[in-house]
């Protein structure tokens, strides 16, 4: 049930922000003296966005028929969407600042008081009670809260105080510029985040059951995904900075596709045979606990898991050759690709999910990721005309095969699993190396730039 929640309170978040954080990051580094007139404004604008973002939210609750239970969870996913938007904003200025140590410091204040909220709410045995989904939920809020609240305070005081004021004109020049990046957040966040709801409104029987089978095969994707974030980070700003200086971006984008690809490969395959082993690593926990229901779950996470990895390569692509296409301006190709990608995921969903159930969406989500990574791939191919290497599609066969080889090899290994999974990483990489495909010195000049280009 939270997870359901959870997603349906992400997929409209971008409601909060329509690129607004961006927008002021930017402005702010340029002009310092701009806070003091862009705080005064935009604090009312993201007070406005906040109740639409809620009320749109809520119609939506009303229509799947949401009963009173969901509803009060919902109420506390919402106001925390808000506080982490209101923070990112307000991060967005002590940035803009460039007080780079405060911004630090704030960035992880969050998470670190996550985790002593939640230790004491586990091991403080100050309740009778096993732990109850509503507790991590409250402590979700007070964590974001004291943070907004730190936030707020530093960029109040930088400001001197001003006076908050509704201006019209002001809003709607900067949701004007805005628009479309929002309008890419949100349809990538529905061909992302809506499989989940998909699951509990078609499933009506055991809709929670099979989100939960879903959740834990998508947990290590999503965390994967995180991951994959920091080369959009380093590659945004050398992208936009190559592009404004007309320089070729081709060999920037053969590195950055090898550095991400590669290792994605590997992941996928490699979690591809030791699914179950993983699913189990995970989730198994009290032998006691482990009903003949929870070791079936478990088996049809694992085999999703294997699915939903594969997905992950299609997600490098949209990493990669998104990023260069946002560098460039071309939103407009952008939105096209995620406005079919969203008609695919829906489609397929409602046609696997109801006879395959979360394996369904699993299969979805592959579909979607794939085009949308392939569709984006063509796009850059003609825009910035890059060649074909056969020698270098050659290589890439060979690790494939090489990599599944040592994968099917590894499971006649008499070892533990986990020796033998972490045996198969470590060959992959060395195998890469063989075969000249990742280039170390070349990656970390890759950061080394990023981080150049970044402050520039």
């Amino acid at each position: 049930m939270y997870g359901v929640l959870l997603n349906l309170s992400f997929l409209l978040n971008i409601l909060l922000d329509l690129g607004i954080t961006n927008y002021n990051n930017r402005n702010i580094s340029q002009n310092h003296q701009l806070l003091r007139k862009y705080f005064a404004n935009i604090v009312v604008l993201k007070f406005l966005l906040a109740g639409v973002y809620a009320i749109i939210v809520f119609a939506v609750a009303g229509i799947l028929r949401y009963d009173s239970h969901r509803f009060y969870i919902l109420a506390f996913l919402v106001f925390n969407q808000f506080l982490t938007s209101f923070t990112l904003y307000l991060r967005s200025n002590i940035a803009g600042m460039q007080m780079h140590t405060v911004n630090s410091l704030v960035s992880v204040l969050d998470r670190s008081l996550m985790i002593i909220f939640c230790a004491v709410l586990i091991w403080g045995n100050f309740s009778q009670q096993s732990f109850q989904i509503e507790w991590f939920v409250y402590a979700q809020t007070a964590a974001y809260a004291v943070t907004m609240l730190i936030c707020f305070a530093i960029v109040l005081r930088k400001s001197r105080f001003p006076r908050f004021r509704y201006d019209r004109l002001f809003f709607m020049v900067v949701l004007r510029k805005s628009f479309p990046y929002a309008l890419l957040v949100l349809l990538m966040s529905i061909y992302t985040r809506m499989d989940m709801v998909i699951i509990d409104r078609l499933l009506h029987a055991n809709g929670e059951a099979q989100v939960g089978i879903y959740i834990h095969g998508f947990r290590m994707f999503d965390a994967a995904y995180q991951f994959a974030l920091l080369f959009a980070v380093l590659l945004l700003p050398m992208f936009a900075k190559m592009i404004s200086e007309k320089q070729r971006v081709n060999d920037l984008v053969r590195l950055s596709s090898l550095l991400l690809f590669i290792p994605s490969i590997a992941l996928a395959i490699v979690c591809m045979f030791y699914r179950e082993d993983l699913m189990f690593f995970m989730y198994y926990k009290d032998e006691v606990l482990m009903t003949p229901t929870l070791v079936s779950d478990l088996n049809a996470s694992a085999s999703l898991f294997g699915v939903i990895m594969f997905a992950f390569l299609g997600m490098a692509g949209t990493i990669i050759y998104g990023t260069l296409l946002t560098a460039n301006g071309s939103l407009k190709e952008l939105n096209i690709t995620s406005g079919f990608a969203v008609l695919i995921n829906l489609v397929l969903n409602f046609i696997l999910v109801p006879k395959y159930m979360a394996f369904g969406a699993a299969i979805s989500a592959l579909c979607t990721q794939v085009f949308v990574g392939l569709s984006q791939y063509i796009i850059v191919a003609r825009k910035f005309k890059l060649g074909f290497d056969p020698g270098l599609i050659f290589k890439v066969v060979v690790y494939i095969a090489g990599v599944f080889a040592l994968g099917l090899g590894s499971t006649q290994i008499q070892a533990d699993w986990f020796i033998r999974f972490v045996g198969v990483i470590a060959a992959s990489v060395i195998f890469a190396m063989a075969l000249n495909i990742i280039d170390l010195r070349a990656m970390f000049k890759l950061i080394r730039n990023g981080e150049e280009a970044a402050k520039v």
